[in-house]
């Protein structure tokens, strides 16, 4: 299935029209973000902060933002690959040919692991605003501020995710 881009002598598929629409919402999220007045904690804040704040209202703040950068970044690298793979190049060459087709794979590869990652952090989105960000969903516990520092998309503590990859190695699940 394909539409019509502004250029009519240009056509978008649907997965590109998808990939717009999700970029103009990362805008509008980034614009809503910078029109906050209140200032954000930075990590070293957010380290000394004791236990007994873990995921208040400040700590959210600063996670939702990160998390939203990220996504925004993940689909502005997706914009830029459509543009990258429309681009076309007629090299005679069959070994110049064969680098650019590899060069593609690779570009192809890298988004659809970012697609899979703006999966997680679009889950994570949703478990802050359902009040589950920063909670085990294995165990119930704290997964920690280092941990959610180091990769905003967990889901597990540490010891659980340690748990859960000693099965995988043990019994391959």
């Amino acid at each position: 299935m394909f539409l019509r881009a502004r250029d009519p002598h240009r056509t978008l598929s649907a997965g590109n029209a998808e990939v717009r629409a999700m970029r103009e919402k990362s805008l509008h999220i980034e614009e809503a973000s910078q029109m906050t007045t209140k200032r954000l904690l930075t990590e070293a804040e957010i380290l000394k902060m004791s236990e007994k704040d873990y995921m208040n209202e400040d700590q959210l703040a600063f996670f939702k933002n990160r998390l939203e950068q990220l996504q925004a970044d993940i689909l502005k690298n997706a914009g830029q690959t459509t543009e990258n793979l429309r681009e076309t190049v007629i090299v005679p060459d069959p070994a110049d040919r064969a680098t650019i087709e590899e060069e593609h794979a690779l570009e192809l590869r890298t988004r659809d692991r970012e697609r899979k990652l703006l999966k997680k952090v679009q889950q994570s989105l949703a478990r802050i605003e359902s009040g589950d960000y920063g909670w085990c969903e294995e165990t119930g516990e704290p997964i920690g501020i280092p941990r959610l520092i180091a990769r905003p998309t967990a889901t597990l503590s540490l010891e659980a995710q340690e748990r859960r990859e000693l099965r995988q190695k043990l019994f391959g699940d």
